[in-house]
């Protein structure tokens, strides 16, 4: 299986990459995982609606530049499906044996996934209602996979 994980914005914090480090070695073992950043869009605070959606569609283009055709998308979106861990799992494992081994999964800026993005998804995903920094959510979203692959594997790790 082929993972890749697109996301805006620069990762600073050390400790977010070690983590992400970490996981992504413990995947190693199950896929092959790139990781891919995009510049975000350099925005003022207050921005209206029109603005919003332009910074959204320029980060969104930069998105949609780094997916091939033949690989299916998710998106994490808090409309998204929120699936336990284990539907999660099996989502992953049947894309495998439909022979979907490319999975990409994208993570938005602090305003979220243009609608060219959205539209271009197979699935959104969400991981609750609440918001987390898009930094964060790579961390978890890195653990969620490893996570899947352990579960599939059936081994211990997610208990």
């Amino acid at each position: 299986m082929n993972i890749k994980i697109i996301s805006v914005g620069k990762l600073k914090e050390k400790y977010l990459i070690q983590g992400i480090n970490e996981y992504t070695k413990r995947l190693q073992a199950y896929a092959k995982i790139e990781l891919i950043e995009v510049p975000d869009e350099k925005a003022p605070e207050n921005l209206s609606e029109a603005q919003m959606r332009q910074v959204k569609e320029k980060e969104g283009e930069r998105i949609l530049a780094k997916i091939k055709e033949q690989e299916y998308v998710y998106a994490l979106a808090i409309e998204g499906k929120n699936p336990t861990s284990e539907t999660f799992a099996k989502q992953i494992d049947q894309l495998g044996i439909q022979g979907k081994s490319h999975l990409v999964f994208v993570i938005g800026g602090s305003l979220g996934l243009s609608e060219a993005v959205m539209k271009r998804s197979n699935a959104q995903i969400s991981f609750g209602k609440m918001t987390y920094p898009h930094q964060l959510m790579r961390l978890i979203l890195v653990e969620q996979i490893y996570r899947a692959f352990r579960i599939n594997a059936g081994a211990p790790y997610h208990k």
